[in-house]
């Protein structure tokens, strides 16, 4: 045991001393968040209500009972550039209501009356604005054809014998999950990147630095030998995800959802909850990059190999963001997977078993463990040691 205590203490202050170390333990966790917060907030901005809004009419004097109607609904009618399209190509505005001669010709003999709302829908800033005043139009168009069918002794409502109304049972978290969808994808990640640096320097590169081989005629068994290596590597890729946890929190926490009904607060027990799930799985992490590094024959190869690695945690949570999936209890046998659906539920606020968490966590160090005696045996082969 103090062997192997010697080897992770040797381990984890190498990782500390290397700079690329401390940077794949702080540089995703500290950048990440900070822009998935200025993304998602010029999202919500874009797709809050425009307070004061001032729309260029062409041809207002075509429909005053259109114009006093928008005017109504607390828009600003002001006249339109010169060269609307040209002004709309340069951003100078963000959108033209153009209201044709015939406007009121066709209005006063009761047939359908065209007016164009010029804008360009590539600029995702202004469609909030294209929506407010498409909405505007079409409630004056409605609020016409009632009285319209009204004034022929009809019922407005028999035009609609049916009404749709939606009865809403998500909560505020739940509205929220676009957002929250993304703190599982990106603490997955972090304990990928965390101790990816220690555990492919401390195969790869020692192999290649010519450090391995002194380790190896040391009087430790090669499981001890990599158990210790793997702990060091788990230090990091754990704090890796509990920094990264906190700081997305932190970040996620400057997003303006509120205005939407929307709540991205997590309980500091469901906090806690989301790193029971996420810890074990650094476990196995780890002792999968280990394995895979100790078939690299340079660093830089087994680099590679890593990069390709951290696309794994991906691929969960882009499956969870776009095609929603009943959490089934086989999920929890498959690593990474369960630690997914584990956290989709939480942080849904949905119930989830004790039972659920012993699961994924013995799965993930049953998985573990096959991982570093597969790199223990692997130690003792020549072609893996001396790199041929």
């Amino acid at each position: 045991m103090s062997l192997l205590l010697a080897v992770f203490r040797k381990e984890l202050l190498d990782s500390i001393r290397d700079k690329r170390s401390l940077l794949s333990l702080l540089l995703f966790p500290l950048i990440g968040p900070v822009l998935m917060s200025v993304a998602l907030t010029q999202a919500v901005e874009q797709q809050a209500p425009v307070e004061s809004l001032k729309l260029p009419v062409a041809g207002a004097q075509n429909a005053p009972g259109l114009i006093a109607f928008i005017q109504s609904r607390d828009i600003e009618v002001v006249p339109p550039p010169g060269d609307i399209h040209g002004a709309i190509r340069d951003q100078d505005v963000d959108l033209v209501l153009v209201i044709p001669d015939d406007y009121g010709q066709r209005f006063r003999t009761a047939r359908t009356a065209i007016v164009e709302i010029v804008c360009d829908q590539s600029r995702p800033d202004t469609q909030s604005s294209v929506r407010r005043v498409r909405g505007v139009v079409e409630a004056h168009a409605q609020a016409v054809g009632a009285l319209r069918i009204l004034a022929r002794g009809i019922d407005p409502s028999v035009a609609q014998p049916v009404t749709v109304t939606e009865v809403d049972l998500s909560t505020p978290k739940k509205r929220a999950a676009i957002f929250l969808n993304l703190i599982p994808m990106f603490v997955l990640l972090a304990a990928f990147m965390g101790g990816m640096h220690t555990a492919t320097d401390s195969t790869a590169g020692e192999r290649e630095r010519g450090s391995l081989e002194p380790l190896l005629i040391s009087p430790i068994s090669r499981r001890r030998l990599v158990l210790g290596k793997w702990l060091a590597a788990v230090v990091f890729s754990g704090a890796s995800a509990t920094l990264t946890l906190a700081c997305t929190l932190l970040a996620l926490g400057q997003v303006p959802v509120e205005r939407f009904g929307m709540s991205l607060s997590l309980a500091p027990g469901e906090i806690a909850v989301v790193l029971v799930a996420v810890l074990p799985l650094s476990l196995f992490v780890c002792a999968a990059q280990m394995l895979v590094a100790s078939f690299a024959r340079s660093f830089k190869e087994a680099q590679t190999y890593m990069s390709l690695m951290v696309l794994l945690p991906m691929v969960p949570g882009l499956v969870f963001t776009l095609q929603p999936i009943k959490t089934a209890g086989w999920m929890m046998l498959v690593p990474l997977l369960g630690q997914q659906a584990l956290l989709m539920n939480v942080i849904r606020g949905e119930p989830v078993t004790w039972a659920a968490y012993w699961v994924t966590a013995l799965s993930a160090c049953l998985a573990a463990l096959i991982c570093i005696d597969v790199t223990a045996a692997l130690f003792r082969r020549e072609r893996i040691i001396f790199g041929r």
